[in-house]
Parts: C-alpha cells; structure tokens; sequence
C-alpha cells in the first residue's frame, strides 16, 4: 500500500466527501505524475526554443499539482469546486497533450509528456465519475 493510502486510511474522512478513495488516489497519482513530466518538458523545451509548448506544460504543471493538493484535503472538499476544478484540470490536460504530440516525433520529452497528461485526463474523469452528483 502506498504512502498516500495509509494516511488517507488514517485521517477522519468528512462524510459529505463521498468519493471513491481508490479512484482519489490514482487520480492524485495521475496528477503528480503529470506535474512532473510537464515540468520536465518545459525545461528541456526552453532549452529548444519551444516557448508555446513549454507555458503550457508549466501551466499544466501548475493546474494538476492544484488538484492534486485540493483532493489531499478531503476535509475542505466541496463537489461543486472539485467537478469545477477536475473538469478545468482535464482540459488543461488535453491542452498540453495537444500541444505536446505536435513535437513528439523530434522530441522524446513531449512524447513522454503527452501521455502522461493524457493518463491524468483519464484518471479524473474516472474519479469525476465516482463523485455523489
């Protein structure tokens, strides 16, 4: 078991939550994953001259660490604010990947970049999916 589900395990979760803690925890995964990858491409980017390419991974970067932060704190979770944010998070997501798959035939960095921001669309529309309407 991982780190994050021992101490989701631990904490008193507010009942009004009402997430699937499983789908929680592979979309903060998917979120993490794709912040660093975003971030990692944005600095090899600069170094490339790609500057449409590189705000949007920060950007990106900076969207999915948001979410992934909002969704550790299940204390303070309120569904409208969170479908708001998952559902302006997969979209930024989509963005990136976009933008990244148009390098990522010269650039190993956007491949691996692409996908991970399309694996982190699909984890919060799964998690999305597990939430009370």
């Amino acid at each position: 078991m991982s780190m994050m589900a021992d101490m989701m395990g631990s904490m008193t979760m507010p009942e009004t939550t009402g997430m699937d803690m499983t789908m929680m925890q592979q979309c903060v995964e998917a979120c993490s994953a794709a912040s660093m990858a975003a971030t990692m491409c944005a600095d090899a980017d600069a170094g490339e001259s790609m500057g449409r390419c590189a705000s949007m991974c920060m950007n990106c970067a900076d969207v999915a660490t948001a979410m992934m932060r909002m969704m550790m704190r299940p204390s303070g979770y309120d569904m409208g604010v969170m479908r708001s944010m998952m559902t302006a998070c997969m979209a930024m997501g989509e963005a990136c990947a976009a933008e990244c798959d148009m390098h990522a035939d010269m650039s190993e960095h956007c491949r691996i970049c692409a996908s991970a921001c399309r694996a982190m669309v699909a984890a919060c529309a799964a998690c999305m999916s597990s939430m009370p309407a």
